[in-house]
């Protein structure tokens, strides 16, 4: 089982954030929401930052635009996590080459369309 950081994740079911977790969790995962206005997320514990995170994280999903992650760019170097998925609208390309220097891979892809299709 991975450990996925939800980067954004969001209670309302409409949301994609949410719609991973769920599913995240339906394929086995063990979905870790980050999200600082809430304290829970489809039955889990929602951490503030990744800094605040106890486990190991094998990937990062994020749900949060460009613009929004600076400080959690910074965090995920140091969190050093396998990978990190950039889902649709949250794409960077500047803090792709810094996660790539640091060895973490970057992928540019919809978490639920790589669950669906066993491309995860």
């Amino acid at each position: 089982m991975e450990n996925v950081a939800v980067i954004g994740a969001s209670p309302n079911q409409d949301r994609y954030s949410n719609k991973a977790m769920r599913l995240l969790a339906q394929y086995n995962h063990n979905p870790i929401p980050i999200a600082p206005k809430h304290e829970e997320i489809e039955g889990k514990k929602v951490y503030q930052s990744l800094k605040d995170i106890p486990e190991k994280i094998d990937t990062v999903t994020m749900y949060v635009g460009s613009a929004r992650q600076e400080a959690i760019i910074t965090d995920i170097v140091k969190l050093a996590p396998k990978r990190v998925i950039f889902n649709p609208a949250t794409e960077n390309k500047e803090a792709y080459k810094q996660l790539k220097q640091a060895g973490i891979e970057v992928v540019e892809a919809c978490t639920l369309v790589l669950l669906k299709t066993n491309q995860y």
